[in-house]
């Protein structure tokens, strides 16, 4: 079921669309929700927050944005010098900024003065493939997962036990529609492995399509006269995580911070080269990666299941998840051949 919320009252779009990407395809899908929304007899503040709603996204590709903040940039280098291996971190992450510094927040991608510094680095032979992307004219945008694939808030979240260095990636989310249009945004957790990509990049396919390891939520909140992209650019995000052997992390980082606009990035993900039918969800980049050691000095951060994750943004509400291992997680069954068979059991939608 699609559900919709405004001023307090709730609505059910399924009836008129059928799926979440085709009510957002509507010319006016804001609109649409008292124009073509069914209203329901339910409690909206309490659905936002029992925890048990499904993601908000159904047929959508899950695309994601990566190295799009310098912090995140930073690590990403740091992860692939370390080959995977987090007892190097520490020292690596010194001799990284001891080369490059932390503060390119002024940096353009793309620009001449970004092209001096890749020359620079080349020179130096300390070019990397994140790099590349980070202050190079092309952004990373790759596939997260497939539609139907993510979970939403309260449920699990899987870390592949083969991994031993991994962290939760709190992120702002995007709901573009096939036309491009950037039409509100939700809040995501794009779990990476970062032992298996530090190995490679070729391994980001395992290193995050993995079972239940994208989270999107609590909802997507529309943009209106009152919530707009702009909102999205001065938003700041918080990240705790409370683990079962009483570790605790708090960390907060600026989606003002990043290095490339939404738009850009929107424009690279769609346009004349590439569609999306039925629109997207782009993760925009993580303000950072937790660095806080959980155990011996300079191993940094790592999961342990039964963590709970809680990622938050005042103007789009709280997401919070539960670490399992991704085999433990419940299997992704109900996949775009369940979804219609469900539909035309229900005759919807009925517009």
């Amino acid at each position: 079921m699609a559900i919709a919320l405004a001023k307090g009252e709730a609505f059910d779009m399924t009836p008129a669309f059928g799926t979440v990407s085709a009510w957002l395809n509507d010319p006016h899908p804001a609109a649409a929700i008292r124009a073509r929304g069914e209203k329901l007899a339910l409690d909206a503040e309490a659905l936002l927050t029992d925890g048990r709603l499904l993601s908000p996204f159904d047929l959508q590709a899950l695309k994601a944005c990566g190295v799009t903040y310098v912090r995140s940039m930073l690590e990403r280098v740091i992860e692939e010098r370390c080959r995977g291996d987090a007892s190097q971190a520490e020292a690596v992450r010194a001799e990284v900024r001891g080369i490059i510094g932390d503060d390119l927040t002024s940096l353009r991608p793309g620009s001449p003065e970004a092209m001096a510094l890749k020359q620079n680095l080349v020179e130096r032979g300390w070019w990397s493939q994140y790099l590349e992307v980070g202050i190079g004219p092309d952004a990373e945008v790759f596939t997260k997962g497939q539609p139907l694939s993510s979970v939403g808030s309260g449920a699990r979240i899987g870390v592949h036990p083969d991994s031993a260095w991994n962290n939760p990636e709190p992120e702002v989310v995007l709901a573009v529609d096939s036309q491009g249009r950037i039409l509100g945004a939700a809040l995501g957790n794009d779990v990476n492995l970062r032992d298996v990509e530090g190995r490679s990049a070729l391994l980001l396919g395992r290193a995050k399509d993995n079972n239940a390891a994208c989270a999107i939520g609590p909802a997507i909140r529309l943009f209106d006269e009152g919530f707009t992209l702009e909102d999205i650019r001065q938003a700041e995000t918080t990240l705790t995580i409370e683990g079962t052997d009483g570790f605790r992390l708090a960390e907060s980082g600026k989606v003002g911070a990043i290095s490339r606009d939404p738009t850009d990035l929107v424009a690279q993900m769609i346009g004349p080269h590439h569609q999306y039918p039925d629109g997207a969800a782009l993760f925009l980049g993580t303000p950072f990666s937790p660095a806080q050691d959980r155990g011996e000095p300079g191993m940094g951060f790592t999961h342990k299941y039964g963590d709970v994750v809680h990622i938050a943004s005042p103007r789009l509400g709280a997401l919070c998840n539960t670490v399992e291992r991704t085999d433990l997680c419940p299997p992704w069954r109900f996949g775009i051949g369940a979804l219609m068979a469900n539909l035309r059991q229900r005759g919807l939608p009925r517009a």
